[in-house]
């Protein structure tokens, strides 16, 4: 039987039992339980009815949380001329062209975001074996792939997130940090679960959302009601 160390026994006990809560206790549970020696990360995930191989029931988009990650988010640049210095002042980490295609192929992934200007495709279409498995890969649907990088930059390092369904149908992001307020982290989760809502697919049958749950980087998770999720 595995050992598990007081603070670990302690979380454990105190979901034993819950399941499908409403989503204030399931923050609270979570919040509350997030004792390690570094500020975690809060963390949801959602199964949802959808097969992604199939083309119609891909999920993808964005959402703003309204309050942030609380991850400082670096964020790299794919752009030449005006436009790269543009990046610069508006705060990206890293601009290039073919420079920085190079480093990337070299193994350097020094970022969590991918931006490029839609002049600069050519180039970064050499990458989609690299950054696509990443979820990197810059696309004109969430917003990455665009002419205004000083706005994608901004809406990226300011709470903007991308969310994508993975082979069993599984999404799952980062939605805020343990020292968060429970308020805060409250409304975080309602709006990521609204914007998977609306991204539901033309080909997507039966049941759509069928589980989420909620947990912090090193605790136990907790299943919320969909309907406190959701509210219907």
């Amino acid at each position: 039987m595995a050992k598990y160390g007081k603070r670990t026994t302690a979380a454990r006990e105190a979901f034993a039992g819950k399941e499908n809560v409403t989503v204030t206790e399931a923050v609270s549970l979570v919040k509350d339980n997030a004792k390690a020696k570094f500020d975690e990360t809060i963390e949801i995930s959602m199964v949802l009815g959808v097969d992604p191989r199939h083309a119609d029931q891909m999920v993808r988009g964005t959402v703003t949380l309204p309050n942030g990650t609380g991850k400082t988010v670096r964020v790299a640049v794919f752009a030449r001329g005006d436009k790269a210095e543009e990046a610069k002042k508006a705060g990206a980490d890293i601009v290039g062209a073919e420079d920085l295609m190079e480093t990337i192929q070299g193994g350097t992934i020094d970022f969590d975001v991918c931006i490029a200007t839609p002049d600069m495709m050519g180039v970064v279409g050499r990458l989609g074996k690299v950054l696509g498995p990443r979820n990197l890969m810059p696309n004109p649907r969430t917003g990455t792939v665009t002419p205004d990088v000083t706005e994608a930059i901004q809406a990226k390092k300011g709470g903007e997130i991308q969310f994508k369904a993975e082979k069993a149908g599984v999404v799952h992001a980062g939605i805020g940090k343990a020292s968060f307020d429970h308020k805060k982290i409250e409304e975080n989760v309602l709006a990521f679960v609204d914007a998977v809502q609306k991204a539901k697919p033309t080909g997507a049958k039966g049941t759509y959302m069928k589980k989420v749950s909620l947990t912090s980087t090193m605790g136990p998770g907790v299943s919320v009601a969909i309907d406190s999720a959701t509210g219907n």
